[in-house]
């Protein structure tokens, strides 16, 4: 009833079905930072997005006993909070920014399932391969509560419930479903030197790798740091 009442008020995609209130508050340590490198490539947007993680990294902890994954820890993607639909972030409280944390949370897990789909997952993307599509939808809305529960974000009576239904959502299934996608989630080396320049030694090791010239690349902005 509450999907089919969002449904008529703000037209969003065909939702799914979240027990928001039902979803136990988790914890939230580390940190976020994202910084903008350059706009998208189809023009469209306000810019390319990426979460950096930093030497304390954003790590969300479930309290969920049925959970398949019970810590998630994103790495470096690019985000936008692509992986809840479009739509659903115009309305007041869906920004992208506004639940960073979860939203983070709620990405990586979607990049990690475009590049197992595709049979080329890192290490710690294959960490979540148990993970289902249900999964995913259950931690947005355990993330989005954790957040409010800290009093980090203002209690919002729509957006919580809101967004829980549309990230179990068929938009948001077939991204999670989708293949042929993981080589664009990979983070440039063009886009990593920027990162780098502005903040040295966040690449550690792998710096060394980058197939341009740091020197040839100007500095990312950092766009939003949240520590908790």
């Amino acid at each position: 009833m509450r999907c089919l009442a969002v449904l008529g008020l703000t037209m969003l995609p065909a939702c799914g079905f979240v027990d928001y209130d039902a979803a136990p508050v988790g914890r939230f340590d580390g940190s976020v930072i994202v910084m903008w490198v350059g706009e998208t490539q189809d023009g469209m947007g306000d810019g390319s997005f990426v979460y950096v993680p930093s030497k304390n990294p954003l790590t969300f902890t479930r309290n969920n006993p049925d959970a398949t994954v019970q810590q998630i820890r994103p790495q470096i993607m690019y985000t936008d909070g692509g992986s809840v639909p479009q739509l659903a972030q115009v309305f007041n409280g869906f920004s992208p920014w506004g639940y960073a944390p979860a939203y983070m949370v709620h990405d990586w897990l979607f990049t990690a399932r475009k590049c197992l789909n595709d049979g080329a997952a890192t290490p710690a993307e294959e960490a979540v391969r148990d993970m289902t599509f249900a999964d995913s939808a259950e931690v947005a809305a355990e993330a989005i509560k954790t957040l409010i529960a800290a009093g980090d974000v203002q209690p919002n009576d729509l957006a919580p419930r809101a967004i829980s239904s549309a990230v179990a959502g068929s938009i948001s299934r077939s991204l999670w479903n989708s293949t042929g996608a993981c080589a664009a989630e990979r983070v440039s080396d063009a886009h990593l030197a920027q990162i780098e320049n502005a903040l040295p030694g966040t690449l550690g090791t792998a710096r060394k790798a980058l197939s341009v010239r740091r020197a040839d690349q100007p500095k990312a902005k950092i766009i939003q740091v949240i520590e908790f």
